[in-house]
């Protein structure tokens, strides 16, 4: 493969180096971790959230001088551009948020290892890899990287059952859906003769492909549409749309607490970053025939996580099925098949970052050693105990309910805007009425905080630590950041989208 990508006694220009330059960052200092716990043996295990936390900072501003070096890398393998700067830096900020959360964590429970962080940036890395992707094989081996990191991160826990539980069922059934995705990327091989994305664009939209021999042939429509639907199923999955949702619940509620922050916002961003590469861009052509599985699953998302949540206790729980109803905000911005729809697939993928970053770093707060304080009645009376952290989860739970001059209002209004600009008015109807459902089970989390009596819990609840107050100040800060002056974000979201084909 090397000897086809560069001729003998010859190197990869420069500038291809530098457009991969984070995933060397993420993937060297991950290494230089692992290597360092067993000579090291945890002795100065408190700077491994350190040293991760200053690999992520310097992969993002990688990932920013990218900007200036946008194009195609390594024979057309990797894309960068500003739609793959947008969800690096993302990726990577949710990473940041994720190590802050951790470390009340791993010391409260005392599992602070490098391998912890380790893995997650290995996971990082490979999600950057996957939204720079211009090749299926690339994306397939970034969603892969960054998958095998996050089953383990969720059975990190070795001695909890819960973990193990999580940990297997992501595995088995992610695995499962990797095997649909693979399936989708041989038949469009075998219907276009490429895997490369701009290519297939040029195959579907003409119906006809030139070889290296200039020979063309025409794809058969039918195999092209069975492995839209079978990449479908398998990014369906990722981001944890219906009726492919069903592992995130116990997934979510058995991991500890700042992968299940994690893993519900980077790769879930990450894996909607390759599902508009994918479908707006190689199979852009035939969005006729992938709008209506769009159109579907974005309403059983929405109407399936919103209901569920409504009968949820367990905090964590409640947030798997809103982040299953999310996902489903998110795929109605695609259904709009529209480069708006995709910029504001962007913007609400960064709002709901923040959203849920904060809360999972009140949930940490909250949850205590092994993690059994975690319904409702845990958070009674925080309000009175601790009235700021109260106050702040208050903000990122009315962004989440779509409260004016919140990431959450404009992201669903932009969301919203571009299905209606789209015609796809019944989708947007059904969405706005899910939106008011959500509004009840969110808004319960308010009322035991500031309408209840403080419980054990709350009652004996120390001070946040500086860096988890950190975790929780950020999204808020974010929040608010992208509720008061959303344009710069939706114009550079725009002038991303321009670019993904």
């Amino acid at each position: 493969m090397a000897a086809e990508l560069f001729p003998a006694g010859t190197m990869p220009p420069a500038e291809d180096i530098l457009r991969i330059l984070p995933e060397i960052i993420l993937a060297g200092t991950a290494t230089v971790l692992m290597v360092m716990v067993p000579l090291l043996k945890n002795r100065l295990s408190s700077m491994y959230g350190h040293i991760s936390i200053v690999a992520m900072l310097a992969a993002m501003a990688a990932a920013l001088y990218d900007l200036n070096i946008t194009g195609l890398a390594f024979s057309n393998l990797l894309i960068v551009d500003g739609f793959a700067v947008f969800f690096r830096v993302l990726v990577l900020a949710v990473g940041v948020v994720s190590v802050l959360s951790s470390y009340r964590f791993l010391s409260r429970d005392q599992v602070e290892t490098g391998e912890y962080h380790a893995l997650l940036l290995f996971s990082l890395s490979g999600q950057c890899l996957m939204v720079a992707s211009n090749s299926l094989i690339m994306v397939f081996i970034g969603l892969e990287i960054s998958s095998i990191a996050t089953y383990i991160l969720c059975g990190y826990l070795r001695d909890d059952k819960r973990a193990n539980e999580s940990a297997l069922k992501y595995f088995l059934l992610g695995s499962f859906a990797t095997a649909f995705f693979l399936y989708g990327v041989a038949i469009i091989y075998g219907a276009t003769g490429s895997t490369n994305i701009l290519d297939i664009h040029k195959a579907t939209t003409n119906w006809t492909f030139y070889t290296p021999l200039t020979v063309t042939h025409n794809p058969p429509p039918a195999m092209v549409g069975i492995a839209m639907a079978l990449m479908f199923v398998g990014l369906a999955f990722k981001i944890s749309g219906a009726p492919f949702q069903i592992w995130a619940p116990d997934v979510y509620q058995g991991a500890p607490t700042p992968v299940t922050a994690f893993m519900s916002t980077a790769p879930k961003a990450a894996a909607f970053a390759i599902f508009i590469r994918i479908f707006m861009t190689a199979f852009a052509s035939q969005s006729g025939t992938w709008e209506p599985m769009v159109w579907l699953s974005a309403l059983l998302s929405m109407t399936i996580g919103n209901f569920a949540a409504l009968m949820q206790n367990n905090v964590k729980r409640m947030m798997a099925y809103s982040s299953i109803a999310h996902a489903g905000y998110v795929l109605v911005a695609l259904a709009a098949r529209s480069e708006i729809g995709t910029a504001s697939a962007m913007f609400y993928l960064a709002a709901y970052a923040c959203m849920n970053l904060g809360v999972f770093a009140v949930v940490v707060h909250l949850s205590g050693k092994g993690e059994h304080h975690l319904s409702l009645d845990d958070f009674s009376g925080l309000a009175q105990r601790q009235p700021v952290t109260a106050g702040l989860l208050t903000i990122l739970i009315l962004s989440l309910v779509g409260v004016p001059l919140t990431g959450g209002f404009f992201g669903k209004f932009y969301i919203f805007k571009a299905a209606l600009q789209s015609n796809l008015i019944w989708l947007t109807i059904l969405g706005l009425l899910n939106s008011a459902v959500a509004a009840y089970y969110y808004l319960r989390l308010v009322v035991f905080m500031y309408m209840r009596e403080p419980g054990e819990v709350t009652r004996d609840l120390q001070p946040l630590p500086l860096t988890l107050r950190a975790a929780l100040v950020l999204p808020v800060i974010g929040t608010f950041a992208l509720g008061i002056f959303p344009g710069a974000l939706i114009k550079f979201a725009n002038q991303s989208a321009l670019l993904i084909r």
